[in-house]
């Protein structure tokens, strides 16, 4: 499954990270660049992907992503059927414990 979304820039000297560090057991992700610049934590190493690139997220291995610059970036997310559904219920409203809903879609929060 594919999904276009936008990473707000960063408003201090930080990144503005997009998710908390996590991992899928079962699911590869990966991310292409439209405009901008996306950071990827993969296993504790960091990579700045421009517009125009792409990085995958193996299954099995922690990642998180953000935005290094203070310009939002574009991106076209590559996921599975099972993570998709997994954003849906997390930016429809959800309230819960947010690491029960990411265990129900076979991943797991690190931080």
């Amino acid at each position: 499954m594919l999904a276009e979304w936008e990473a707000a820039g960063r408003r201090s000297d930080q990144v503005a990270w997009q998710a908390p560090l996590h991992v899928h057991h079962d699911d590869d992700e990966a991310w292409y660049v439209l405009s901008g610049t996306l950071r990827l934590r993969i296993d504790g190493e960091d990579y700045d992907v421009p517009a125009g690139s792409g990085i995958v997220g193996p299954r099995g291995v922690p990642h998180t992503f953000g935005n290094p610059s203070e310009e939002p970036a574009r991106y076209v997310l590559v996921m599975s059927a099972s993570t998709r559904a997994m954003l849906a219920e997390l930016h429809g409203g959800f309230s819960g414990d947010v690491a029960a809903l990411f265990e129900k879609y076979g991943a797991t929060l690190l931080e």
